[in-house]
């Protein structure tokens, strides 16, 4: 193992939450974000606030990323979920304190209307479009590097979408 790799199983895990935003239809909410080139969506995620308690900190989030958090939690993932970042874009990412992040992952049903959805209602946007997605599909729209958290994620929480 060299000093890099060990370097980087050192560094901690960003405590973090996750949304999967759900509408009547059960369909998923999705952005790009402004700073990942390419065709790669992803659902609202954010760090967590030093104490602050993930139930909180993903209606923060949603509030900072969607502009609204007119939503209920329907159920919460039974643990944590953690990501790890690739190499290359470590050193950049958080300034390198982080060897990924360690997140706490919420599904809930989004009861506001599409046009509530402003991605720039915080003075630091994080997206620059979004969409309803087909929740199964969304392992194949994120990075690569976070798509087994996502098959995670479609596992956990399937039994919520209802097929009519």
């Amino acid at each position: 193992m060299n000093d890099g790799q060990l370097k980087t199983k050192e560094l901690p895990y960003r405590l973090g939450v996750g949304a999967v935003v759900l509408n009547a239809d059960n369909q998923v909410l999705v952005a790009k974000r402004i700073d990942t080139p390419g065709d790669a969506w992803q659902m609202p995620q954010g760090g967590l606030d030093q104490g602050e308690d993930p139930r909180k900190a993903v209606f923060r989030e949603l509030k900072e990323e969607i502009g609204t958090n007119n939503l209920d939690i329907i159920e919460e993932s039974p643990g944590w979920l953690t990501y790890e970042l690739p190499k290359e874009i470590q050193a950049k990412v958080w300034k390198g304190r982080y060897r990924g992040q360690k997140q706490k992952w919420f599904a809930l049903r989004y009861l506001g209307e599409d046009s509530d959805i402003d991605l720039t209602a915080d003075k630091h946007p994080e997206f620059s479009t979004w969409k309803w997605a087909d929740f199964a599909s969304i392992p194949d729209m994120i990075v690569p590097f976070k798509r087994d958290l996502y098959q995670d994620i479609v596992e956990i929480f399937q039994h919520l979408i209802h097929k009519e």
